[in-house]
């Protein structure tokens, strides 16, 4: 196919790495635009960063929504939160190893739900979200505990990964068409608003541990109500637990250092770093009669 051309959509620290891989690696002639946005959710969303860096590049960059986007021979989209329409064939690396966890924040339900592998998905897009061909997939073994922000750089190598492979088809404007899902193994995760960032303290410790390390920075930070005010919990450590005769999920059994140690469905967990609403350190603990919802 004559002059191939390539659109891509990034946002978030992954979109600027592959930015940032393709520019160092590979040829960057084919790219004719990138199109970014910012992520209010994220402490730091790296919009200014793939401006910056397609601008010392010489590539062409505009802003979501700014003006219409010409079609291309293909597009490609990381991180993107927005529907995607009438830019030619158009790719999506997806975080999972699909066809499990299609949907939104995969990577959050996957440390969630403590899997031992985390991946990423190269496919082609389809009407329905996730389900097309597949053009490639990496994956990582974990151990835990992990951080999301861990997770993230582990995703990023996935994603370099998986550039690289499909890189020369692209310059090319000749990909594969792909492997069809098998649609009996398909699951899916649900988006998350703020009430998903809520920990539920019935949990067991260990998983209520994984729940706050995935949802660290770059995320908010997982949340629970304190003496009628939100906060976060943003790192935590399990305690052996003890037989409690009137086991009462949330309240504070100890506080060793200023550290409350918390009752969990089963376990308990020591919050090691705790914030207000207003971002300020909540610890020492101010009242040993505390319960956490």
């Amino acid at each position: 196919m004559a002059n191939p051309s390539l659109t891509l959509f990034l946002m978030t620290e992954k979109g600027y790495r592959v930015l940032q891989h393709i520019v160092a690696h590979l040829d960057i002639s084919v790219i004719s635009l990138v199109v970014g946005a910012p992520d209010p959710r994220l402490e730091q969303d790296f919009f200014a960063e793939i401006q910056y860096l397609c601008a010392q590049s010489g590539i062409p960059f505009q802003r979501r929504n700014t003006q219409p986007v010409a079609t291309t021979t293909y597009a490609l989209a990381v991180s993107w939160r927005w529907l995607i329409a009438d830019v030619g064939q158009l790719i999506i690396l997806h975080d999972s190893l699909l066809p499990r966890y299609r949907g939104f924040a995969p990577l959050v339900s996957y440390l969630i739900n403590g899997e031992p592998i985390i991946g990423v998905t190269a496919l082609f897009a389809t009407g329905e979200f996730d389900q097309g061909p597949i053009l490639g997939q990496a994956s990582r073994p974990v151990q835990y505990p992990l951080r999301i922000a861990d997770a993230i750089q582990l995703a990023v190598e996935c994603y370099l990964e998986l550039i690289t492979q499909l890189w020369p088809g692209l310059r090319a404007g000749q990909l594969l068409p792909g492997t069809p899902q098998n649609e009996a193994d398909a699951t899916y995760s649900l988006w998350r608003d703020e009430q998903d960032y809520r920990i539920d303290w019935r949990a067991d410790s260990a998983t209520i541990r994984r729940f706050v390390d995935a949802l660290g920075w770059p995320y908010q930070g997982a949340s629970t109500i304190l003496n009628g005010q939100l906060h976060r919990v943003l790192a935590a450590e399990p305690e052996p637990d003890v037989k409690i005769e009137n086991r009462t999920p949330g309240k504070v059994l100890f506080v060793r250092a200023g550290q409350p140690v918390v009752v969990c469905g089963t376990g308990l967990l020591r919050l090691t770093t705790l914030r207000n609403s207003k971002g300020d350190d909540a610890l020492p603990l101010a009242r040993f009669r505390s319960h956490f919802e």
